[in-house]
């Protein structure tokens, strides 16, 4: 949870986004998520590309990789109405 925190924080502190960490209520307690929203489909290309260009950002994630389990990413995006 600790490196769930301060990458949310470096995010909100660098790129103003502001990023929820949350964990689930069942199952397995050890899994973690992030939840933020954007405006449009541009806005989060637009982090996205930033990120992929931010040598701290990338410093900060491979310093704690052993926070990933290989193949257990699960991206999504969902819609409003």
């Amino acid at each position: 949870m600790g490196f769930a925190h301060e990458i949310a924080a470096y995010i909100q502190k660098t790129h103003d986004i502001q990023l929820e960490v949350l964990r689930p209520i069942g199952g397995n307690p050890l899994r973690v998520a992030w939840s933020t929203r954007y405006p449009d489909l541009a806005s989060l290309e637009a982090l996205t590309t930033k990120l992929a260009a931010d040598k701290a950002y990338g410093e900060l994630a491979a310093n704690h990789g052993d926070c990933f389990i290989a193949g257990s990413i699960n991206d999504a995006i969902w819609t409003t109405s």
